[in-house]
């Protein structure tokens, strides 16, 4: 039996209730999102504020992005231990608190430990927090459940980018970050305030009876694969998409108009709409056609839509049209993964066990951007970085429907026995 199949099988935790903990999660991610998303509107005003060089102010942006990932399986344990109302609460306190201190640094050290170390801290426990909930909640829609509040992650700071791009026109970047670090921070905790984990009957029989814990999960080889392959597809996508503007140069873009816009930001713009869009769709999917099946699909999508990119790099209608398809392709890993985990090991320690996934996602962001301009300098080509992506979405497709899918179905088989 696939895990979808298996999954519409599983008993609904309060059906109406569900619905309104999906959205209290939606709105607790997209409180978070903007300390990811809209960064490089601080860059200049910090630097010239701080007086640093680029290179240094964005140590900050690292911090921010190793601190939410790579604590993310303890952040999930006390999740867990504690409960998501207090923990995501004060997540979002965490969060919008690294914004208000941030706004009165005089030094580059206490904008790390501000904006770095405290929202990193703080937007790892809520997005942790918040999709481990979503899967418990949705035993039968998980991967539409986790792709809707990922969505929410991918896509919150659509409302906030111009309002916060005209206070600092307006205001400078103190206010701004004072301001906006309030408001989000309290968004963020007043829908926390209503989470509550489902039912344990309902979880647990949705499990049937059975679950995986973390310590153990971690010497299985399915969870190493999928740990794989979360990396290849992070760190392949993130070699491409995080290089956008300096490739776009080099292929002529840059100054290319469509429909009378900018063809490259308005290609960002198109990116952020499918890169959260997909995060739905395929888990929605997925809760249909299977897990690994889905997997095969986007992932090979992704592939042959950098390939298509590739190949008209010179034309600013298809870039625009195409860097589109290439996040459809991509940001679907952050409904999949956690989906597939919770349906192979059980929705018990579903929030540390995926915190611990989620570290794969941090080794992109560390190794996708740099590692694509270290193949750029040494071949002088952007080919060769787009060669080395298409190869790993490729071989990740492929692992998924010819490794990852029996090697599910031989565990979950035995696990049923």
């Amino acid at each position: 039996m696939s895990d979808s199949a298996a999954s519409l099988d599983m008993p609904l935790a309060h059906p109406a209730a569900r619905w309104t903990q999906l959205g209290l999660g939606l709105i607790c991610m997209m409180a978070i999102s903007s300390p990811q998303y809209v960064w490089t509107l601080f860059t200049k005003p910090l630097g010239n504020a701080l007086g640093v060089a680029p290179a240094a102010l964005q140590v900050t942006f690292s911090l921010l992005i190793v601190l939410q990932t790579f604590f993310s399986p303890f952040q999930g344990y006390l999740v867990d231990r504690f409960g998501p109302r207090r923990l995501i609460a004060l997540g979002a306190v965490l969060t919008g608190l690294s914004w208000v201190l941030a706004a009165q640094v005089n030094s580059l050290l206490m904008l790390y430990l501000t904006y770095g170390v405290i929202g990193g801290l703080g937007t790892g426990i809520v997005y942790i927090g918040v999709v481990g909930q979503m899967v418990r909640w949705f035993p039968d829609r998980r991967g539409f459940a986790a792709g809707v509040v990922a969505a929410g992650y991918g896509m919150g700071a659509i409302v906030t980018t111009f309002p916060i791009a005209n206070l600092l026109a307006s205001a400078g970047h103190r206010t701004t970050l004072l301001q906006f670090g309030l408001i989000l921070g309290a968004v963020g905790f007043v829908a926390a305030l209503g989470l509550r984990p489902p039912p344990t009957s309902a979880t647990d029989d949705a499990d049937d009876g059975a679950f995986t814990a973390t310590g153990t999960m971690l010497k299985t080889p399915i969870f190493w694969l999928m740990f794989v392959m979360m990396s290849l597809m992070s760190t392949s996508g993130l070699m491409v998409t995080s290089q956008m503007a300096a490739f776009g140069a080099d292929f002529g873009i840059t100054q290319a108009m469509v429909f009378g816009l900018a063809a490259l930001p308005l290609a960002l713009t198109v990116d952020r709409f499918t890169n959260g869009l997909t995060r739905p769709f395929f888990g929605w999917l997925s809760d249909r056609i299977g897990r690994e099946n889905t997997m095969c699909l986007a992932f090979a999508l992704e592939g042959v839509a950098m390939t298509l990119w590739l190949v008209t790099r010179g034309d600013p209608l298809l870039f625009v049209l195409l860097s589109g398809l290439v996040f459809f392709g991509w940001g679907e890993i952050f409904s999949l993964f956690p989906s597939t985990l919770t349906d192979t090991f059980g929705t018990r320690n579903a929030t540390r066990n995926y915190g611990c996934l989620y570290i794969a996602q941090g080794i992109g962001a560390i190794f996708g951007g740099p590692l694509a301009s270290l193949l750029h300098d040494a071949t002088g080509s952007w080919v060769s970085v787009f060669a080395v992506a298409i190869v790993a979405d490729v071989t990740t497709a492929v692992l998924a429907i010819a490794v990852l899918k029996p090697l599910r179905a031989r565990y979950l088989g035995t696990r049923m026995v």
